[in-house]
Parts: C-alpha cells; sequence; structure tokens
C-alpha cells in the first residue's frame, strides 16, 4: 500500500497547528502537507516537524488578496511581481521545513492567462532547481472552485509538456479528477510519468475515502502496480473527530 501523507489543514483541526504535527505522528502518520502554513513562523514549523519526526511533503503558494480571487495568482498577469514576492515567502518555508514541493495557485480571476502561469512557473522551477525542488500544478474541479483558471488534466499535462522541465510536475488529486473528469484509473495510468505527488478524498463529501462512490482499495493498489513511490496525500475534511475516522489508515496504511 502507498506512504499516506496527512493534511493538516484539514485533518487533526481538533488541536492548533503547531500542535497537529504530534497529534498525526501518534496517530502513525510519517509525513504530513502544510497547505497554509503561513500563520506561523518557518522555525516555529521546522521544529515541530523535527520534534515529531515527521517529513513535509508539500505547501502551497500564497493565495493572495481577497479581492482578486484568493486562490492563488501565479496566472494573473498584473499579479507577476507580486507572485514572486510571495513565492519568496514559500521559499522561506520550505528551507525551514526541508519541504521540497510546492502546490503553484494559479488562481481565479478573469484576466487569469496561460502564458501568464507558465511564466510564473518557470520563475518557479528556476529558484527551486538548487534545492532539488518541484513546481506543482494542481487542477481543481470547477464546481467546487468556480472560475478557477486550471480546472483541467488535460490542460496541465500540456502546460507541463510545453515547459519541458524536470521540475515542473503534475499533482494527480483523485477527488479532484472524479468531481471534474472520471475516469481515474485510465488517466492516471496515462499522467503518472509527469506525476509527482497524489492526493485523494472521499466522493462525494471530500471526506474520508472508505465511503463514497470511489473504490479507493482498487485505486491505492493500482499506485503499487503501476510502481509510484510518492507520498499520497490525505486532503479531506473529516466527517467527525479526525481520530473516529481513521479506520481506513488502519486499512490500507
Amino acid at each position: 500500500m502507498p506512504k499516506f501523507a496527512a493534511s493538516l489543514n484539514l485533518m487533526f483541526n481538533e488541536w492548533p497547528l503547531l500542535d497537529r504535527f504530534a497529534a498525526a505522528r501518534d496517530a502513525g502518520f510519517k509525513a504530513v502537507e502544510v497547505q497554509n502554513p503561513y500563520g506561523e513562523k518557518p522555525d516555529a514549523i521546522g521544529k515541530r516537524l523535527q520534534d515529531a519526526g515527521l517529513e513535509l511533503v508539500l505547501i502551497n503558494t500564497p493565495r493572495g488578496a481577497p479581492e482578486i480571487g484568493g486562490r492563488g495568482i501565479a496566472a494573473i498577469p498584473s499579479q507577476a511581481a507580486e507572485f514572486r514576492r510571495l513565492f519568496d515567502t514559500a521559499f522561506e518555508y520550505m528551507q525551514a521545513t526541508g519541504c521540497r514541493m510546492i502546490h503553484v495557485m494559479a488562481g481565479t480571476h478573469p484576466t487569469a492567462s496561460e502564458a501568464a502561469f507558465e511564466a510564473s512557473l518557470r520563475h518557479a522551477a528556476a529558484k527551486l532547481a538548487p534545492i532539488g525542488g518541484k513546481a506543482l500544478l494542481e487542477p481543481l474541479n470547477l464546481y467546487d472552485n468556480p472560475g478557477y483558471f486550471l480546472g483541467d488534466f488535460d490542460m496541465a499535462a500540456r502546460i507541463i509538456r510545453q515547459i519541458d522541465l524536470p521540475n515542473v510536475r503534475l499533482q494527480y488529486d483523485f477527488y479532484h479528477r472524479q468531481r471534474r473528469h472520471g475516469e481515474i484509473a485510465a488517466s492516471l495510468e496515462a499522467m503518472l510519468p509527469i506525476t509527482a505527488h497524489v492526493q485523494f478524498a472521499g466522493t462525494p463529501g471530500r471526506h474520508e475515502p472508505d465511503v463514497g462512490e470511489v473504490d479507493y482499495g482498487y485505486l491505492f493498489g493500482l499506485l503499487d502496480k503501476l510502481g509510484y513511490d510518492g507520498w499520497v496525500g490525505a486532503e479531506y475534511t473529516p466527517r467527525g473527530a479526525t481520530l473516529d475516522g481513521l479506520g481506513w489508515f488502519k486499512r490500507w496504511g
């Protein structure tokens, strides 16, 4: 079975963020994601990771101001300078925590463009290359994220191939794929060569993976069959208490 990472902005939210690292370790996780770490100082997060013996596998770029959509700014032409400034902030967190993958959030804005997004991704890739970091594209389903610029998996794959850099890769989220396109297994096999990180949540509802319309036992087995050896992020909102919903982790973890 795959190696699972807990998403600490969604799971273990019964604890303050800095206390979630120990809680995740105590539940059996060896790695975590923190999509939005920016409410705490980089060194504070680094210390909690070290104390808990956890690996931080993923953060997101800052979302940007609410008035420009609040879901990232990488694809918004007028925000190019602000993207670079905020990426420098994100890079500080990566250096302090040892995280080496970052989801570059495209944004939700009528002026968003593929050219601006590619420029931002190239900037991110160049900044990350000396530390062995990767810039990730994640297509988000448009039902939950109306107007988001990167709402299509084929578009993400095309951008990755156009940029043609080894550290610009796909973040493949089973939940978003099911909500947006379906056909998870076939597309996973086709896109795995450009995929650096995988995530999941139960569908519908974005809760635990052992309830819903997707057979996650099959998909986790397929990841093994296809030779995927990266982390698999549990990016879901628990239906109730986090610990009460970890039956799936005991079963597949």
